[in-house]
């Protein structure tokens, strides 16, 4: 990653008012981009967007992702040259709750940026974040790679592998020289694993109710004691869609086959192998480090299915982007803890986020 690259570039962001939304957007401000985010309001009350201040100096507008004319209109104000989809419905849990806004959420939403970008003028670049949960997962012992069958049981991680299925159409069919020799658009996607860092407050999610617990004092529910996830600081996949960005935004023009730009394809950015640990491991380490123990309950196995073991192979980013995982878990987890003890001293949020980006920048890889 170039972090001069950034400087005065123009960039949508959509999503921005979520957990991953926010750290890319403090992120990129930092770099110096000129940033637009759309979505609705923060998800969660306290949120990363609020406690860090992430709507100053950027352009913040509330608006859903499923109104088209909206977005066109955005693109056609701000003419950002890079886009990065990240608006979302991304729980599981939430996804057996409410199929059908998942659905239109995760698979209309992306077909309306698309659509969108289809009638840019500005576009040059496109990252489409979906999720590790897309392929057909077969719970054995190998990691996904991007050509492997895509499927998903539940509505959330089946919405997400068709909006795979709705970018590559796209791709193929208005993207890529000769098709559509007028315009100059490299759209990609980007598949990560459960990452985790301070602020976020999801609901049915490991780490915020970990981390409320242990604040609170309280009982901990556990769904899968023993599942086992990819667990990543959340900086990790980030850097490596900001990456591939650059790829793409620098290749746009250099189609090196028939199929076009050899990087608007998928790409895995999941963590090292051994950083891959069971929930009941998560829930022991950050109770460690935090200093006190945490009771927890197992809920009952009558709840929705959820995966209990899923890993990426990530050969094509450490070859071709030279994208390696920076953080092991244990480090990880300590600036969870960090992030998390901040909020508990009233700590200024905004400058230890910024702390954390700063030094995980200057790390080389692992």
């Amino acid at each position: 990653m170039n972090p001069h690259f950034w400087k005065n570039k123009n960039i949508l962001i959509t999503g921005h008012t979520g957990f991953k939304g926010s750290w890319l957007s403090i992120w990129l401000k930092t770099l110096g981009a000129n940033i637009t985010g759309y979505a609705l309001p923060p998800p969660t009350n306290p949120s990363l967007f609020k406690l860090a201040k992430v709507c100053e100096g950027m352009n913040s507008i509330e608006g859903d992702i499923r109104d088209l004319d909206r977005i066109t209109a955005i693109l056609k104000k701000h003419s950002p040259e890079i886009l990065i989809h990240m608006a979302a419905q991304p729980l599981v849990v939430k996804s057996y709750e409410d199929p059908y806004n998942t659905y239109t959420t995760n698979m209309l939403g992306t077909l309306n940026i698309l659509e969108a970008v289809r009638h840019s003028e500005s576009i040059k670049t496109v990252i489409i974040v979906t999720s590790d949960k897309c392929y057909q997962n077969k719970e054995w012992i190998w990691g996904y790679r991007e050509h492997d069958n895509l499927g998903g049981i539940d509505p959330y991680s089946n919405s997400k592998a068709c909006a795979e299925l709705i970018t590559s159409a796209y791709r193929n069919s208005y993207f890529q020289k000769p098709k559509s020799p007028s315009k100059n658009i490299s759209v990609a996607t980007v598949r990560a694993g459960n990452v985790i860092g301070g602020g976020d407050w999801a609901q049915d999610r490991l780490i915020p109710d970990i981390m409320n617990s242990l604040i609170d004092d309280s009982l901990i529910t556990i769904r899968n004691p023993e599942s086992i996830r990819p667990w990543q600081f959340v900086m990790e996949p980030l850097e490596g869609y900001l990456t591939l960005a650059e790829q793409l935004y620098a290749n746009g023009n250099e189609y090196a086959n028939s199929n076009g730009n050899e990087y608007a394809d998928s790409w895995n950015f999941g963590p090292n192998e051994s950083d891959a640990q069971t929930v009941d491991w998560i829930v022991k380490k950050l109770s460690s480090l935090w200093g006190s123990e945490v009771s927890s309950k197992v809920l009952p196995q009558s709840r929705p299915y959820e995966s209990k073991y899923l890993k990426l192979d990530c050969s094509k980013a450490h070859q071709k982007l030279k994208w390696k995982p920076k953080l092991n878990l244990n480090t990880t987890l300590e600036w969870v803890v960090e992030w998390y003890r901040g909020y508990c001293n009233n700590s200024n949020l905004k400058e230890l986020t910024e702390k954390q980006i700063k030094t995980y920048q200057n790390l080389k890889s692992s």
